[in-house]
C-alpha cells in the first residue's frame, strides 16, 4: 500500500483553494488568543478525518489543524458551524455509545456517521444538525484533502487546477 503525506503545504494548497489569504503562514500560526476553535473542537474534526480519509493517507492530523484552524481564523460564522457541528457529533456518540466521538473505536466513529445520517445527508450550512456535519465535517474535510497536490495524486490527477505541473503532466500517457 503507498502512503500519501499530508503536509503543511498541502494545507497551504488548501486554504489558497478555499479561498483563504496565506501570506508567511500566518493563516497556520496563531497565537491561542486568536484561535478560533476549541482544542475539543479540532480534536473531533480530525477524528472525523481519519474516518473519511483513505487509509493510505498519512499526516491527517497535522494537516487538519492547519486547514481547519486557518479556515476559521478569520470567518467567525464558519467557526461557529464548525463548532456546533463538532458539538453536534460528539453529542451524539455520548447518547449512542457513552463517549465522546473522538474516544470511540475507529468502527464505531464510523457507525455513528453512518447511524445519523451524515454520509448521506444534503450538505447544509443553515440545515438541519446531520446536514450541518455534513456540510462542516464530512464535505470540508474531503475539499481539503482533494483539493491539495497529494489528495489530487490519490485519485490520479497530478496536476489540479490551479497548480502548476508544466506541460509535462498532460503530454504523458495513463
Amino acid at each position: 500500500m503507498t502512503e500519501y503525506e499530508l503536509t503543511r503545504r498541502d494545507a497551504l494548497a488548501a486554504l489558497g483553494a478555499a479561498g483563504v489569504a496565506v501570506t508567511g503562514g500566518v493563516a497556520l500560526g496563531g497565537d491561542d488568543d486568536r484561535r478560533p476553535l476549541t482544542d475539543e473542537a479540532v480534536v473531533t474534526v480530525q477524528a472525523v478525518a481519519q474516518v473519511v480519509y483513505p487509509g493510505e493517507v498519512a499526516g491527517v492530523s497535522g494537516f487538519v489543524e492547519q486547514y481547519v484552524v486557518g479556515r476559521a481564523r478569520d470567518r467567525p460564522d464558519h467557526a461557529r458551524g464548525v463548532a456546533d457541528a463538532a458539538a453536534t457529533l460528539d453529542d451524539y456518540a455520548r447518547n449512542w455509545y457513552d463517549r465522546g466521538y473522538p474516544d470511540l473505536e475507529p468502527e464505531q466513529q464510523e457507525a455513528a456517521l453512518e447511524d445519523m445520517g451524515a454520509r448521506t445527508a444534503d450538505p447544509d450550512p443553515s440545515g438541519s444538525a446531520v446536514e450541518r456535519v455534513r456540510f462542516y465535517l464530512v464535505n470540508e474535510l474531503l475539499y481539503a484533502l482533494y483539493t491539495t497536490p497529494t489528495g489530487a495524486e490519490l485519485v490520479g490527477l497530478e496536476n489540479p487546477q490551479g497548480h502548476p505541473g508544466g506541460t509535462d503532466s498532460y503530454r504523458r500517457g495513463p
